[in-house]
């Protein structure tokens, strides 16, 4: 059956009992920082069915996950913060994209008016509904109902984002400031032709958090050892931009880590740089959340 709304479905109402929310929030027993970390890509509940339907086995559409980077922050409630986690794969459902960015060479019929079919991730194959992995390689073997982008949406990329805000304005409420460190990982290989950086931070190119929280931010991270770049090439995708708001005491922050400093890229398993890497951002949750007068409260 073809659902053919004449406009974007409102949020579900997820007080009901019956709702099983696809993110879990690993909160402090007292939160007593200003930060909330939110790992968006590192969710690895594949549904049967969605398996099913693609053409590529298990491990390929892996190689679009954040693998064991909520695992790398594990170390935020310990501190005082909340750490927001997808539990659904990106490969399945991109929560950092706008809820409706979808291609529509991938479903069968056309797409309501409403849905945005032209932005660059779209074109990339990279929607809330990719129709690639990482590595390009085409996720399914046939066209999909538009009932299913529905489904996916409904019950899984709004519920992240509910929970999200949520998190973020119970946070700001307390302190009168957040900083949302929307935390990625990047392939090691893609470095190969350009200066080898260890982290990217991205602020949306100066406009998702204050100047003092990025450089604050960076100076921590360089003073634990790793090289850090700002927004080449990744400057922040749908999370920083929307939810950052600097002049309103909301910042956000994107930071990616290269996958080769904490796991075998072709197998997708920790190495035995992992435990290393684990306690480096452990320390820089520690000093972030400790000393957090960096975060201008707008």
């Amino acid at each position: 059956m073809h659902l053919q709304p004449c406009a974007p479905p409102s949020e579900p109402d997820l007080n009901t009992p019956e709702v099983a929310l696809p993110v879990l929030v690993h909160r402090p027993q007292l939160q007593t920082s200003p930060l909330v970390f939110a790992s968006p890509h590192s969710g690895r509940d594949y549904p049967d069915a969605f398996v099913a339907a693609a053409r590529l086995d298990l491990q390929s559409l892996r190689r679009s996950e954040d693998s064991f980077v909520d695992e790398l922050f594990a170390a935020a409630p310990a501190n005082g913060a909340p750490l927001v986690t997808a539990l659904f794969p990106r490969a399945f459902c991109d929560a950092n994209r706008e809820a409706w960015e979808l291609d529509p060479a991938m479903f069968l019929g056309p797409l309501p008016a409403w849905v945005n079919t032209t932005s660059a991730r779209v074109g990339a194959g990279l929607g809330t509904i990719a129709r690639i992995v990482a590595s390009g390689e085409t996720i399914y073997r046939g066209k999909l109902d538009f009932a299913e982008a529905q489904t996916r949406i409904e019950r899984f990329w709004r519920p992240f984002h509910a929970t999200l805000r949520e998190t973020l304005d119970e946070t700001q409420a307390r302190f009168d400031r957040c900083l949302l460190i929307d935390c990625h990982s990047m392939p090691g290989l893609s470095q190969a032709s350009r200066e080898r950086a260890d982290i990217i931070l991205g602020d949306a190119h100066g406009t998702a958090c204050a100047p003092r929280v990025i450089r604050r931010v960076e100076e921590c991270l360089t003073a634990l050892g790793f090289r850090v770049r700002r927004n080449d090439p990744y400057a922040g995708g749908y999370i920083t931009r929307h939810y950052g708001r600097p002049r309103e005491g909301m910042h956000a922050l994107q930071i990616e880590i290269c996958r080769s400093l904490y796991m075998d890229e072709k197998r997708i398993e920790r190495s035995a740089g992992f435990s290393v890497m684990q306690d480096r951002i452990a320390q820089l949750i520690a000093t972030l959340s400790v000393h957090a007068g960096f975060i201008d409260p707008g």
